[in-house]
């Protein structure tokens, strides 16, 4: 890799809120010099605040923002050794390609020597501004352009003047937020290649930041997923696909299949009703997981050894391959393979260990701190719900932990259904259910089993069955888990 093992920026417990909703929740992350850093996620995520708040348009809420081990944390833009090159270009349609890329040089000074002790600056000379413009223009290929007008551009031609004006004034760090997001296909994947060149060639730090996976895994050095303000995973692309530290990750990025298991033991893992040898080990015996099956390493065939036997339910030609989904008992796996399969074809299906990766399930219940309102009611997530007291243990004002299993939470298409509200923000087919992650508008996170597919970012209202609502008193919760802590 063109990076050296040394940090350029360095961020702290970095919190970021717009009117009480937090965006970003305590993200410490460092970026090593020279390296091409893209920031990953779902829209919504808080990629764009982070790279906001590193250019200086955003301020933390709290926390702390290094740039090689300076805090710049409350400084503005302009003295931030960085530039950032943003979707919509943002050219002045008014100026030439040659003034729009000399724009930031006009307004730069350098240092001049010392005059009574004290730094002197000028500005630029007009031969200086032209030399560094005329570099910058060659670098994206567009050395001939110079005195066209932007609006006679291509959106292609117009993205690399963005990214020349924002490298003229060399900056230590560049960031590129979804640059590529308002071009076609084919001059997205051309621009990709040209900005991999264009780090190697520069040497300086990228960050760059995109919901596109396949860009993520094209481009960089370092992936870092992001989902709902928190770092889900941070690795090497092939890492991040191969190697997915939770179900968000394995789903968000690639096609997947995920699924839930019971770790028998050591290199044996249960799922579908059948113990397959698999490659992971460190796991509690019959612990619950979750595990991955990327779809290109699922060996399908008429006839033969394999764990799995179904019934081919579509067929879709992709250009290299066919990915078909194949039913068998009551989960609907997605292979892909060179040989097509056809609708109604009886297959067998067979999955080798080191093509399954086990994960630990990131919640195994939802647990959320309330307090008693009355003899069956406590109030926690901005709610107040039922619950059964039959012995009267706890009084009006008690703090307590509300632990709630998945199965027992309801979740409406009205939201006003519901005793709250909420936002979908994921959701997994896991079998014979949808897992939805779902995000209430008081900030916390509920996870439901349904037997329902959601879509990203319907608003559903939320239901508990009073039933299987269960209430710990606050200190007793904490001395189990203190008691746990010095057991393990």
């Amino acid at each position: 890799m063109a990076y050296v093992e040394e940090k350029i920026i360095d961020l702290v417990d970095v919190c970021k809120s717009y009117d009480d909703t937090p965006a970003v929740k305590n993200l410490t992350l460092y970026i090593r010099k020279g390296e091409f850093v893209t920031l990953l996620g779902p829209s919504g995520c808080g990629k764009t605040t982070l790279l906001r708040m590193i250019a200086g348009f955003e301020s933390p809420t709290s926390g702390h923002i290094y740039i090689e081990g300076e805090e710049i944390t409350s400084k503005p833009p302009y003295r931030r050794p960085v530039n950032t090159v943003f979707q919509k270009y943002a050219l002045f349609p008014h100026l030439n390609v040659f003034n729009n890329v000399a724009f930031g040089l006009k307004l730069k000074k350098v240092e001049a020597g010392e005059k009574d002790g004290k730094k002197i600056y000028r500005k630029l000379t007009k031969a200086e501004i032209a030399e560094k413009v005329n570099r910058a223009l060659k670098m994206v290929d567009l050395e001939d352009y110079g005195y066209r007008n932007v609006n006679s551009l291509s959106g292609g031609q117009q993205q690399r003047i963005a990214i020349a004006r924002a490298l003229v004034c060399e900056p230590k760090v560049l960031l590129l937020d979804e640059p590529l997001g308002a071009l076609d296909l084919k001059m997205r994947k051309e621009m990709q290649i040209e900005l991999k060149r264009m780090h190697r060639e520069l040497g300086i730090t990228f960050i760059y930041v995109t919901h596109d996976q396949e860009e993520a895994l094209t481009m960089s050095d370092t992936v870092v997923v992001i989902n709902d303000g928190h770092i889900q995973q941070i690795g090497t692309p092939k890492k991040v696909y191969d190697e997915p530290a939770n179900a968000f990750v394995a789903n968000f990025i690639g096609e997947s299949n995920i699924l839930s298991g019971t770790m028998i033991k050591d290199y044996l893992v249960r799922f579908l009703g059948v113990n397959v040898p698999c490659l992971d080990k460190g796991f509690n015996k019959n612990e619950q997981v979750d595990l991955v099956i990327r779809p290109e390493d699922i060996s399908i065939s008429k006839e033969g050894e394999g764990q799995f036997k179904g019934r081919v339910t579509s067929s879709v030609f992709k250009g290299t391959y066919y990915e078909m989904n194949v039913l068998s008992g009551d989960y609907e796996f997605t292979v892909q393979n060179t040989s097509e399969f056809y609708v109604g074809e009886e297959v067998v299906l067979k999955i080798v260990p080191d093509s399954i990766h086990i994960m630990r399930k990131m919640r195994t219940i939802n647990s959320f701190e309330g307090e008693i309102e009355d003899e069956n009611t406590v109030y926690f997530c901005g709610g107040s719900f039922e619950f059964l007291n039959p012995d009267e243990k706890f009084e009006k004002g008690d703090t307590v932990i509300v632990k709630i299993p998945f199965d027992a939470v309801e979740i409406t298409d009205d939201e006003d259904d519901g005793v709250i509200g909420a936002t979908i923000t994921q959701a997994l087919y896991k079998c014979s259910y949808y897992q939805a992650q779902v995000f209430t508008d008081e900030g916390e996170d509920f996870y439901v089993d349904t037997p329902y597919e959601w879509g990203i970012g319907d608003r559903v209202g939320i239901k508990i069955d009073p039933a299987k609502i269960a209430v710990e008193k606050a200190e007793d919760s904490e001395s189990e888990g203190e008691s746990a802590n010095e057991e393990g």
